[in-house]
């Protein structure tokens, strides 16, 4: 994020919101989304979806999944066209703008709204109303990334905002949400297979030999494998161990029959868990985690906030923290390594990480922070942190605009399967249910898997509210309960993917974005058949 929370929901003037449900996946930062529409701020809400803050909405566009860079590369083209751009902005800190200009040309609205299934007129009125406003946020979430054009959309939603010159300013920004506590945190430590902690990039010169100089070690100089494209080289047997902290991808991940037959063909697979995930069934070692309130650390949220977790509770057993883990594999595996404490790792971080380099568990225990940890960058120790990226100059120097052209989903429905399926979370449930389905008045809630349908579709299926339907895919057939509205468009069916009986992954499609190998989770083709 670009932003702070408090920021896009008190300091502006307009929020978009792109593909994202904040309600039931971020229902605090959705609460305030509610609150700052009650006080006067205006919300266009770009979903496939009615969802609740819809109905909140100045506008809302409710596009066809899949289609989020046809509708910005509408939106910019309207604000060039109707002269709403920021010039002085684009001439003084970006670059390469004559390239997005000559690529949206040809996105008329009467063309993205054919393509998006959207009226023109109030796609004008929503890039007038963004355009026009003095401060004015994007926010977006997996309804923009679980494409195979997914990071594509993103730079799309970038290019938006540098024409309107709404970054690096209160109120404005490109802001993702994220889905889980410490999901920033991870990529912040570098979990991506092609960067170092805090986004150093393993071919940009220097910085494999600073890290080796470190850890007085020889590293290997080439770039790893993303998380998804490991499962297709599990079965052709490029990779034969694995070693999984915490994750549950045969719930989350899509083509679940695809990621079992993975796992399967593993020589050997260890995991670190709390709790007998569906994945840890499979696993030929299972190590006891520990949970959130047996450790020391930090956590960084998604406004980039790095803040303090402390030990709460003492349990029976032979669990050991994650970090204790990694040191003692190291350890038996020949490199000899210092179990540190959880303050001297971070001590660690700040001195080979430059944008956490002013953060210490001293300075975030201090009065100075309050309990209200620091956001990154944050070079020095005297350095306040920022909650605004991007302001004055960009972190490249100037902002690159990247022109991206619209391309349709890889499955879309055909004769075969009909209807379009898109997946999400439900307010109850949290990700891969491992904890929320333990727990009993949760579960009384929302006990089952469901599809939502289109009133129209099904009328035509003979398919009444709540009865059970079969829903088919290329990959696997499910059993669920079908929730008859107008929530979806004729056409469109959406599932939550937290079950794992009628989960929405056993149908889900695993073509990936080409950049950043994300699946395209949001839209895949189905059927949908009453059981007789």
């Amino acid at each position: 994020m670009t932003n702070t929370i408090y920021d896009i929901t008190h300091e502006s003037d307009v929020i978009m919101l792109v593909g994202s449900n904040p309600e039931h996946a971020h229902p605090v930062i959705g609460m305030q989304i509610r609150q700052a529409v009650e006080k006067g701020t205006k919300l266009i809400v770009v979903d496939p979806r009615e969802i609740d803050l819809a109905k909140k909405a100045d506008i809302h566009l409710k596009l066809r999944p899949g289609t989020n860079v046809a509708f910005a590369n509408g939106m910019m083209h309207i604000i060039i066209e109707e002269g709403l751009l920021d010039e002085a902005f684009i001439h003084e800190r970006t670059e390469n703008f004559e390239a997005v200009k000559e690529a949206v040309r040809e996105y008329t609205p009467d063309k993205v709204a054919g393509i998006c299934g959207i009226d023109a007129d109030i796609l004008r009125e929503a890039a007038r109303m963004y355009a026009t406003a003095d401060r004015a946020p994007i926010l977006y979430c997996l309804g923009v990334t679980e494409h195979h054009t997914g990071t594509e959309g993103v730079m799309s939603l970038s290019n938006l905002a540098m024409l309107t010159g709404k970054l690096g300013r209160p109120g404005c920004g490109v802001n993702p949400i994220r889905g889980q506590n410490n999901v920033q945190g991870a990529c912040d430590m570098g979990a991506s297979p092609n960067q170092f902690p805090g986004y150093q990039n393993i071919i940009a010169p220097g910085i494999v030999e600073k890290f080796e100089k470190a850890w007085n070690t020889t590293l290997n100089p080439n770039v790893g494998v993303k998380a998804t494209d490991c499962f297709p080289k599990m079965i052709t047997g490029e990779i034969k161990g694995l070693f999984i902290f915490g994750e549950d991808p045969v719930r989350t991940d899509p083509n679940t029959a695809h990621v079992i037959h993975a796992l399967k063909s593993l020589d050997f697979f260890v995991i670190d868990e709390l709790f007998m995930t569906e994945t840890a069934k499979l696993a030929d070692v299972i190590l006891p985690g520990r949970s959130y309130a047996e450790k020391e650390g930090t956590f960084t949220n998604t406004e980039r906030r790095v803040q303090r977790v402390r030990k709460a509770v003492e349990i029976a057993g032979e669990t050991r923290p994650d970090t204790w883990i990694f040191t003692e594999i190291m350890r038996r595996m020949g490199y000899p390594q210092p179990h540190l404490t959880p303050a001297e790792i971070m001590e660690e971080i700040s001195l080979v990480t430059p944008s956490f380099g002013g953060i210490s568990h001293e300075r975030l225990d201090s009065k100075e922070v309050d309990g209200r940890g620091l956001q990154w960058p944050c070079f020095s120790k005297d350095h306040p942190g920022t909650p605004i990226m991007h302001e004055g100059k960009f972190s490249r120097g100037l902002g690159y605009f990247r022109p991206a052209e619209y391309k349709c989903s890889v499955e879309l429905p055909d004769e075969e399967y009909p209807l379009l399926l898109m997946t999400g979370r439900i307010l109850y449930h949290y990700n891969a249910c491992a904890m929320t389905d333990r727990t009993e008045g949760i579960h009384q809630i929302a006990p089952e898997s469901f599809i939502e349908m289109n009133t129209n579709d099904a009328l035509k299926l003979g398919i009444r509210n709540e009865e059970m339907v079969e829903i088919s895919s290329r990959r696997g057939t499910i059993a669920a309960k079908a929730h008859v509205s107008d929530k979806t468009r004729e056409g469109e069916c959406w599932m939550p993917f937290h079950y794992i009986e009628g989960g929405a992954n056993w149908l889900t499609n695993d073509a990936l974005d080409g950049i950043s190998s994300t699946p395209e989770y949001k839209v895949c083709a189905i059927k949908v058949q009453k059981i007789k």
